[in-house]
């Protein structure tokens, strides 16, 4: 287990420095392989959708676990955890993706930060103003900051490979399959569930570290958090977007378009002003934080569990 906290460690800091992989990146070759399969045995049925889930997450897992019980000894064991570690963890890439964005407003071409946002939310993105831009930036910061940083390195600290390898393809597929529309409402809905159950604990994790990182704002973030958080559609965006709200001092939430015909309308969360483009930075420094905070977090709970 001490092996399983330094390659957590190492692996959170490889993200930090490298970020994703440019090449030859394994999510991505899971993703051909889970369309592959998908393509072999959808159906517009739960049972199916049930099925593709339960063979491509188990795989991963196995995977994983395989992984851990093959190689022997610390440094060995440590290198397959932070190599683990490194593939799954999106904390890097998504702040350059978000920093980008607010290069973009910065430069006062709007158009060119609709485009770019794009590559962060499934939302539609041509009609947006700048407000409506920055917002949708802050609001994939938030969520991701749980989905791809703190929720994997809690699975990896409780179960260490298996656990990162299966919580990313459970978080995969759901970003593949488990949308609203016509296609995937019952096929999906498997990935839809499994992601959030697999997320409850890291939202929380996050909510917390947003109060105990930014103890300036706490008091307003954690009011934020018991006034709005249940109103949002998912039961663990909303923990991280309404935290994140009441601590940079503005405003996410709101309507939102998707497939061109299908208008969301979802609570406000916070209180404070409309976001603009400064509060990008903020909201990707505040992701750090939390991202740094959830290293230690994990690296502590392998080692308590190394000493039972």
């Amino acid at each position: 287990m001490k092996a399983r906290a330094a390659g957590l460690l190492l692996g959170f800091v490889a993200d930090r420095v490298a970020g994703d992989p440019t090449r030859l990146h394994p999510v991505a070759g899971f993703g051909t392989i889970a369309r592959r399969l998908e393509n072999a045995v959808y159906g517009d049925s739960r049972a199916r959708g049930v099925a593709h889930v339960a063979l491509l997450v188990g795989g991963a897992a196995a995977l994983g676990l395989a992984a851990d019980r093959t190689v022997r000894g610390p440094v060995s064991r440590t290198a397959v955890t932070a190599a683990a570690t490194w593939v799954v963890l999106g904390g890097r890439t998504l702040e350059r993706e978000a920093s980008a964005v607010h290069a973009q407003l910065v430069a006062d071409d709007l158009a060119a930060a609709r485009v770019q946002v794009r590559r962060l939310v499934g939302r539609d993105t041509d009609d947006l103003d700048a407000s409506e831009v920055a917002r949708a930036a802050i609001e994939s910061v938030a969520e991701n900051s749980s989905d791809a940083v703190v929720a994997p390195l809690v699975w990896g600290g409780l179960l260490g490979p298996a656990g990162l390898l299966g919580y990313r393809a459970a978080n995969t597929l759901d970003a593949m399959i488990g949308h609203h529309n016509d296609r995937y409402e019952r096929f999906g809905w498997a990935a839809a569930r499994l992601d959030d159950v697999l997320n409850l604990p890291g939202s929380r994790l996050a909510g917390l570290l947003v109060l105990t990182t930014d103890p300036a704002n706490a008091r307003d973030a954690r009011t934020a958090w018991r006034r709005d958080a249940d109103r949002h559609p998912s039961p663990n965006a909303g923990v991280v977007e309404s935290t994140f709200a009441g601590s940079l001092g503005i405003r996410l939430g709101g309507t939102n378009r998707y497939y061109g015909n299908r208008v969301e309308h979802r609570a406000v969360m916070g209180v404070g002003r409309a976001p603009r483009a400064a509060d990008i930075p903020k909201a990707t420094r505040l992701a750090a934080r939390i991202g740094g905070g959830a290293a230690l977090s994990a690296a502590a709970v392998a080692l308590l569990r190394s000493t039972r």
